[in-house]
């Protein structure tokens, strides 16, 4: 319970599709004995910013208004935006809901740098 509210994470849109497949890549590692790899230490960072934003929903940097893409507007309605480093120069993007029994914060997209600097219109210099 967090402002007298449950809250609650739950994937959406592309970022389900990214999950499953970083899933995928590193249940083929672990089963060939990789203990180590770019992936299983972004899904374990993944998890961690799961539960970090179970404990707080506005963990993560909040996007300015005027800075929210277009993609997320219109594609999920989103209002607010929230952006959080992950290894490797990755970004999670998530959008936040409630009523008056939950908050949920929505993942909408887990990409890289070169992604996330395509959709928020970052020019590489």
């Amino acid at each position: 319970m967090r402002f007298g509210k449950k809250v609650g994470v739950e994937l959406k849109g592309d970022a389900i599709s990214a999950f499953e497949e970083l899933n995928r890549v590193v249940g083929e590692q672990k089963a060939r004995g990789v203990k180590k790899s770019e992936e299983i230490m972004l899904l374990n960072a993944i998890d961690r910013i799961f539960d970090l934003i179970e404990q707080n929903p506005f963990y993560g940097r909040n996007a300015k208004k005027d800075r929210i893409p277009k993609h997320y507007i219109e594609k999920y309605g989103a209002d607010n935006l929230f952006i959080v480093n992950l290894p490797q120069f990755w970004r999670l993007i998530y959008t936040i809901e409630s009523d008056k029994v939950e908050i949920i914060a929505f993942i909408l997209d887990i990409f890289d740098h070169k992604e996330y600097d395509k959709r928020f219109g970052y020019k590489k210099k």
